[in-house]
């Protein structure tokens, strides 16, 4: 009976997957920029985005808070990152990231993600002073993730996370929910042939409000003062569907060499088709690197996106206990860009 409910739970949350595709593969080219909280698309990870995210279904641990929540089911004990993204290296935009997972009970895992991206200081300026020179603001973009994963087999790996989006400047602001799915699959003799598919940013719309929305105005004959307050256009989420598939080839108890590919469909910028590889030597050093290709990326002209592409990282890890499986980690990736000088990122991990 406890083996037909595990099955049972894990084709509810593949069904909650399958209901809102047909939205997800509505959107095209043409819908490019009618989607607001684009923040939503960007993997801070450093591990992850080392091969363009192509991870769907074998990513492991606490950055499947990006990748596929499921991933996160695969947490042994307890994960901690810090990470540090210089995104698009010249327009002084950072990200901050920090993120915990807790494994709880036998089989389930809690997460929790938090990502802050600041834009730096930025002049304020007004109709009477374009020039600025009365002070200056900073833009915040915050979200928040809170998961729950669960094995439902030793096959079937699945979870959801819940998004808490914020994006605030000196005098407008705006608040949102979306939600993530995913499911991962793992089979073969060694267990090395990975499915998984994942909804990401599925919500309710958006709105911006705030004091910067109203402008005071005095009509003529009149001594006081009105208000009028403009109603900013409700704006949707980016909403992705992304199908990955990989196979790892073990080569002894030493090196592992794992291919993966992964399809991204895109609510509304175009589709993307990834594909990447990533080599292990006795989880010490891996090396990974990864292409993302859409239409017209290799064209100047035709590209509109700042990524051309290319992809690559590496992490270093030390063992803490053999035992307890314990270690440290440093992450890093590059993904290169045209304009700017690509966009760098460094994680410290701690498993417990």
């Amino acid at each position: 009976m406890n083996t037909i409910f595990k099955y049972a739970a894990a084709l509810f949350l593949a069904g909650a997957l399958v209901i809102p595709v047909n939205q997800a593969f509505a959107g095209n080219k043409d819908r490019t920029g009618q989607a607001g909280a684009s923040e939503l698309l960007i993997n801070p990870w450093a591990r992850s985005s080392g091969w363009g995210g192509v991870n769907v279904s074998s990513v492991s641990g606490l950055e499947g808070l990006f990748s596929n929540v499921a991933g996160t089911a695969h947490t042994k004990q307890t994960e901690l990152i810090f990470a540090h993204t210089q995104w698009l290296k010249g327009s002084e935009i950072d990200i901050n990231t920090f993120g915990l997972t807790q494994k709880v009970g036998e089989t389930g895992v809690l997460g929790l993600g938090i990502m802050a991206m600041r834009f730096g200081d930025i002049p304020i300026t007004t109709e009477a002073l374009p020039d600025g020179g009365i002070g200056n603001f900073s833009p915040n973009y915050m979200n928040i993730n809170i998961s729950y994963a669960k094995a439902f087999s030793s096959s079937i790996y699945g979870g959801i996370n819940i998004k808490i989006i914020s994006e605030v400047i000196s005098d407008v602001s705006a608040q949102g929910l979306a939600i993530d799915a995913g499911i991962q699959y793992i089979t073969g003799p060694r267990e090395n042939v990975h499915f998984g598919i994942t909804l990401r940013n599925v919500g309710p719309t958006m709105r911006f409000n705030g004091d910067g929305l109203s402008i005071r105005s005095l009509l003529p004959g009149q001594e006081s003062y009105f208000t009028l307050e403009q109603r900013s256009a409700d704006f949707e989420l980016p909403t992705q569907l992304a199908i990955g598939a990989a196979y790892d080839f073990k080569m002894g108890e030493m090196h592992r060499l794992t291919l993966a590919g992964s399809f991204i469909s895109n609510s509304f910028t175009k589709d993307q088709f990834v594909a990447g590889l990533e080599y292990e030597l006795k989880s010490y050093l891996m090396l990974r690197g990864g292409y993302t290709y859409e239409e017209g990326i290799t064209s100047n002209t035709d590209r509109t996106t700042a990524f051309t592409g290319l992809s690559a990282g590496f992490t270093v890890a030390v063992p803490l206990s053999k035992e307890k499986g314990s270690s440290i980690a440093i992450d890093y990736s590059y993904r290169a860009t045209d304009p700017f000088s690509g966009t760098h990122s460094i994680g410290a991990r701690i498993n417990l």
